[in-house]
């Protein structure tokens, strides 16, 4: 496994991240952008939150990018693409979780516990998991 990196591009942030937004913009412009992810993203308006969360892809979506597809595995569970609509319904933003090579079966059942959160909570959450997914990729990758 690699350690995590002193500098990113932005090209190499925006694959960690699903998506060139914002935050992935200012985190290309600071020294160990992976370390201070998760400071920045606290400090994101709400409207930034809203779209790194909802770059990323949701759990058990059709199309995923290459590295969401490999991450996410090939098991099925059908109550999820109705449990993300509800999720997304009641939050307003793509639910996001650090999958880690779990099944999904194992993943509808966090999603149903996060849904009695905050939506507070639930950002704050959300974003931690965006980030910790973005370094398991870089030290997999």
């Amino acid at each position: 496994m690699r350690d995590l990196p002193r500098q990113l591009s932005v090209e190499e942030l925006a694959e960690l991240f699903e998506g060139r937004t914002r935050f992935v913009e200012r985190l290309a412009q600071l020294e160990d952008p992976l370390g201070h992810a998760r400071e920045l993203a606290a400090q994101l308006s709400d409207d930034e939150k809203k779209e790194v969360l909802d770059a990323h892809p949701a759990i058990g979506a059709k199309t995923l990018s290459s590295r969401s597809a490999s991450e996410q595995g090939v098991d099925q569970a059908p109550e999820l693409d109705e449990l993300n609509r509800v999720y997304e319904d009641r939050f307003g933003f793509r639910f996001v979780v650090f999958v880690n090579r779990r099944p999904k079966s194992a993943i509808v059942a966090i999603l149903r516990e996060r849904l009695a959160r905050t939506r507070e909570q639930e950002l704050a959450t959300a974003l931690d998991e965006l980030v910790s997914i973005a370094e398991d990729r870089w030290r997999h990758s």
